[in-house]
């Protein structure tokens, strides 16, 4: 067993605290090679060595660029056979149509398509689904509706490769349909033009870790090279997709997919890109979101991310797609503005449906996964709430809101559990009416009748999964820091190995034995405090959604007593200069 941090077996959060990497001393020397062969702080080759970058590739991972990374978009199976599809209806004059996800990985593939389809003189027609009324994936009669609009060709976007009989009663009815999607799929494939799927069976795997719109740009990437060759631009002027990264990053940090490899470079670049302000709608969300920096993961995923959702989850399902495609400033700013309105809306029913749901789920203490059901809960805040309730409780989460007598559930896992094959897995059993997703993240459909057999067979099939690991989580630890030594230039040294998301976590850095001093409420229930150290150093600290938790207790409570706190170090913004803040992740008395 990994040695703790700190002899830190048990913290505020319920957590055990261990090195990340093992802490062991061949870490220790990879990191110092690292940093001498590449002129690096020594501080920032260990944090690469942690997170199991080899000698040989920390050049790509420090300078991620799409020269390095993107590869021929032919290696994916039925990629030319979509391309040359797009391009026959590109060269016809004829209409593309659009069946989309909800999400904003929905959101944002429909966006890429719509934006280099009017780029290249093609029309788009685009359907978002309702998640009420519609559901999830692809539809007949939307389907029907698309082509009813003129599109000689539908691409389903982030969706649609579990959508059998769906799309078999497409192609009965005579509509072409393309899928373009990274769910996992099962042993048999859509009726459709092209299936292009990383995580198809038959495919290697090596882009399995791509969001639908890293794929959707591969595919642009592809249709782009066969219009060249059929001579399209001798007459136009040829898009140039890299404008296009902005919307590749929003989607891949969104879609909570690991930053490696491609999707590392789609970020990096693809944050550079939106830093430019060159898309309209994603302008015009930074300026509601009060947005007045350069754009990092974190705003991504938690400040422009959840209001371009709001309006699939309580508000009307296009809106974001609508957004993130339109030209005009002026719809822009309207949108941005009713989609901000959406997301304070969506806060409000989010909090009184977790409230109940942390109620149920302490009452299955004991169980390897929660799943948490209620009548009327919103479909559009389950995932959320499901996702705040896998970092609560450290399993796997499933939130069920009923009604009319059937469930919608939402799924998050942790690191070891395969939720989407487990959820396909169940469907397949006929405990599920529907349900698919993807290792961290999955969504279903249930009867009320089915919903006990089901929690029954995703416990056992979560146990046998986390069977061997600890009982007890854990928390990874980078390193130790006094509070003297959180600075400006340390932030944005360690910024070098950034972006940081899944696969590549931020690094989080403990403060052992300090003071807490000055521990107060601020906002609806963050806690905020000042670290104090005994070198003399003091860091302002804040801790968000924590008074109503045991690590909010512990800093108010602290007093004399030194404790130890982790955290990631921030700049902060709010008081600009070279000010640098803790954003604390857990806390634990220095004596044990």
């Amino acid at each position: 067993m990994t040695a703790t941090v700190l002899g830190v077996e048990r913290s505020a959060t319920g957590r055990r605290w261990v090195a990340r990497g093992g802490g062991n001393g061949a870490v220790e020397r990879v990191g110092l090679a690292i940093a001498q062969r590449h002129g690096l702080p020594e501080i920032v080759g260990r944090l690469i060595a942690q997170r199991g970058v080899a000698l040989e590739a920390v050049e790509r991972f420090l300078d991620p660029t799409l020269k390095a990374e993107l590869p021929d978009p032919s290696v994916l199976r039925d990629m030319d056979a979509a391309a040359a599809r797009l391009a026959d209806a590109v060269q016809a004059g004829r209409t593309v149509g659009l069946f989309a996800d909800y999400d904003v990985d929905g959101a944002t593939s429909a966006a890429l398509m719509t934006r280099y389809l009017r780029a290249v003189g093609t029309e788009t027609v685009v359907h978002i689904p309702d998640r009420i009324d519609e559901g999830y994936g692809p539809n007949l009669p939307a389907l029907e509706g698309l082509a009813g609009r003129g599109a000689a060709v539908v691409a389903c976007l982030d969706c649609g490769i579990l959508a059998l009989d769906t799309l078999g009663a497409a192609k009965a009815a005579g509509i072409e349909v393309l899928v373009i999607d990274h769910h996992l799929a099962g042993p048999d494939l859509p009726a459709a033009v092209a299936v292009v799927n990383p995580n198809r069976l038959d495919e290697s795997g090596e882009f399995g870790h791509l969001a639908a719109c890293g794929v959707t740009f591969l595919t642009l990437v592809a249709l782009n090279r066969e219009l060249r060759r059929r001579g399209w631009f001798e007459a136009r002027r040829e898009p140039d997709l890299r404008n296009l990264l902005d919307l590749v990053a929003l989607g891949t940090v969104c879609d909570v997919v690991p930053l490696a490899g491609l999707n590392r470079a789609y970020v990096a670049q693809g944050i550079r890109v939106m830093a430019t302000r060159g898309n309209p709608g994603l302008a015009a969300l930074g300026d509601v979101a009060r947005l007045d920096r350069r754009p990092d993961p974190y705003h991504l995923g938690f400040v422009l991310g959840p209001r371009i959702n709001a309006g699939g989850r309580v508000g009307r399902a296009d809106l974001g797609a609508r957004l993130l495609s339109t030209e005009d400033p002026v719809e822009a700013a309207t949108l941005a503005a009713e989609l901000d309105r959406y997301n304070e809306e969506r806060r409000a029913i989010e909090a009184q449906v977790l409230e109940a749901a942390i109620a149920q789920a302490e009452a299955q203490a004991d169980a390897a996964a929660l799943v948490v059901t209620g009548e009327g809960w919103h479909p559009g805040v389950v995932g959320i709430v499901a996702s705040r309730l896998k970092d609560r409780f450290n399993r796997p989460a499933c939130v069920v809101g009923f009604e009319d007598g059937i469930g919608t559930g939402s799924g998050r896992s942790v690191p070891g559990v395969q939720l989407g094959a487990a959820v396909i897995a169940a469907r397949q059993a006929g405990l599920l009416v529907k349900g698919g997703g993807h290792a961290m993240a999955a969504g279903f459909t249930v009867e009320p009748g089915r919903l006990g057999a089901f929690r029954a067979f995703l416990c056992e099939r979560v146990a046998a999964d986390l069977e061997g690991q600890a009982a007890t989580p854990t928390l990874s630890v980078d390193a130790a820091l006094a509070p003297g030594g959180a600075t400006g230039d340390l932030v944005r040294t360690v910024g070098r190995i950034g972006p940081f998301g899944t696969g590549n976590p931020e690094p989080r850095f403990v403060f052992p034995a300090v003071r807490v001093v000055g521990a107060g409420v601020v906002g609806e229930n963050h806690v905020r405090c000042t670290l104090a150290g005994a070198d003399g150093g003091r860091l302002k600290a804040i801790a968000f959604r924590a008074l109503d938790g045991d690590l909010g207790g512990s800093l108010l409570r602290a007093g004399s007593t030194a404790m130890h706190v982790a955290g990631h170090l921030r700049a902060d913004d709010f008081r600009g200069g070279d000010q640098v803040q803790l954003i604390v992740d857990d806390a634990a008395p220095a004596n044990g």
